[in-house]
C-alpha cells in the first residue's frame, strides 16, 4: 500500500497508508474527527514491519483503508550494533507513546486504537499499561504470549540456561550486541520447520494455483528478511520473560519502572492461533487473567499460525473479521462510518 512519512526520530518511523490512486501531494482537511477512528499497527523487534502489508489481497492494511479507517505504522527499521544499549523500556516508553501522540494529533485528537502482532502486542499492551493519560481507544493484540513458560519453542533455550548458568547464551549475544539477523531468521523459519519439509509437495499439488504459490514466496521472503534484536531487548527477553516468566503475574520491571496490565483501562482484544508453534494459545490467552482493570477482555482463537493468523488467506474471515467487529463495537463512528 502507499504511505507518507509523517514523523521520523531515532528507531520511530510513522507512516499514513493512502487509499490506492491516492496521489502523495494530497492533502486531507483534518480538522474535524474522522468518519472511521484511527489504527496505529505495532510490529514486533526484528521482524519487518511489511507483516501487516504481506501482499495484496492479504494485506491487513489494505483492509483496514478500504473500509475508511485512518490507518498508521510505526517502523523501528533496522537494528545496528550501535543500538545494542537499548532496552524495551526505548520502545514502551519512547517509541510507541510517541508515534500514539503523532497519529493522535494527526486525526484532529482522536483517541488511537492500537494493533499489534506478536512481541508488537505485548509492548502495544504495556505502553497502554505505563500511561492511561495517553490517547488509546482500544488495543487489540494478535499472536502475542505473556506465559513464556507455556512456549514450547523455548523449553530448549531454558534448559541450555539451566546447563550453563545462563552464561554462553548472555556471552554470545552481549559479543554480538545482540541477536543478529541471519539468526533471528533461522529462529522464525525453524517454527515452521514442517512447511519446509512439505514445501516440494505443497508446489507439486498447488502447481497451477497461482495465488497460493504467490502467497507461499511472499511468506518465504519474509521470513528470510528478519531484523538483528538490541542486545539488551534481547537480554530482557531472555532473562526476563524466557526464564523467569516475570509476565506471568502481570507485572514487569523495565528500567527504573514496574509496569502493571493491571492498570490497563481499555477494552483489550487477544486472538491466539490454534496450530500456533510460536505463540501457543495458551501462553497468548493467560493474558485475559491479568488485565483486572480493562473495561473489556474479549479472548478468541482462530484457525492458522503465528503469521498466517494476521496474513494468511483465511485472516479476512477470521482475525480481520473479529478486528473489525471489536473497532465498530468499541470506537463512536460518525454518520458517514
Amino acid at each position: 500500500m502507499p504511505t507518507s512519512i509523517i514523523d521520523e526520530a531515532p528507531q520511530r518511523t510513522v507512516h499514513r497508508y493512502r487509499p490506492r490512486g491516492d496521489p502523495w501531494w494530497r492533502r486531507e482537511n483534518r480538522s474535524t474527527r474522522p468518519a472511521r477512528p484511527p489504527i496505529l499497527l505495532v510490529p514486533p523487534l526484528a521482524a519487518p514491519a511489511s507483516c501487516f502489508d504481506l501482499r495484496r489481497g492479504c494485506s491487513l492494511a489494505e483492509h483496514l483503508v478500504e473500509l475508511g479507517y485512518h490507518v498508521y505504522l510505526v517502523d523501528y527499521g533496522a537494528i545496528s550494533f550501535s543500538d545494542r544499549a537499548l532496552g524495551l523500556e526505548h520502545w514502551v516508553f519512547d517509541v510507541i507513546p510517541g508515534a500514539v501522540e503523532i497519529v493522535s494529533e494527526d486525526v484532529g485528537g482522536a483517541d488511537v486504537n492500537m494493533l499489534g502482532w506478536s512481541l508488537g502486542g505485548v509492548m502495544a499492551l504495556l505502553t497502554a499499561a505505563a500511561d492511561q493519560e495517553q490517547p488509546i481507544a482500544t488495543t487489540a493484540m494478535v499472536g502475542s504470549p505473556f506465559d513464556f513458560e507455556s512456549m514450547s519453542m523455548g523449553a530448549p533455550i531454558r534448559r541450555l540456561a539451566k546447563l550453563t548458568g545462563g552464561r554462553l547464551i548472555s556471552g554470545l549475544y552481549r559479543m554480538l550486541g545482540g541477536a543478529p539477523a541471519p539468526l533471528t531468521s533461522l529462529g522464525f523459519r525453524l517454527t515452521a520447520i514442517d512447511r519446509i519439509i512439505t514445501k516440494p509437495l505443497f508446489i507439486a499439488e498447488n502447481v497451477l494455483d497461482t495465488e497460493k504459490l504467490a502467497h507461499a514466496q511472499a511468506v518465504d521472503g519474509y521470513m528470510r528478511n528478519m531484523f538483528a534484536y538490541p542486545g539488551r531487548s534481547f537480554g530482557q527477553l531472555y532473562h526476563t520473560f524466557f526464564l523467569i516468566n516475570e509476565l506471568y503475574d502481570g507485572r514487569t520491571e523495565l528500567g527504573e519502572r514496574t509496569v502493571d496490565l493491571a492498570d490497563v483501562r481499555q477494552p483489550v482484544l487477544v486472538i491466539a492461533g490454534d496450530s500456533d508453534v510460536l505463540a501457543p494459545e495458551a501462553a497468548v490467552q493467560h493474558v485475559g487473567g491479568l488485565l483486572r482493570g480493562a473495561s473489556e477482555v474479549q479472548l478468541e482463537t482462530v484457525p492458522g499460525g503465528h503469521l498466517g493468523i494476521l496474513t494468511g488467506q483465511g485472516a479476512r474471515r477470521t482475525t480481520w473479521k473479529l478486528l473489525d467487529e471489536f473497532l465498530v463495537q468499541h470506537n463512536r463512528l460518525t454518520a458517514d462510518g
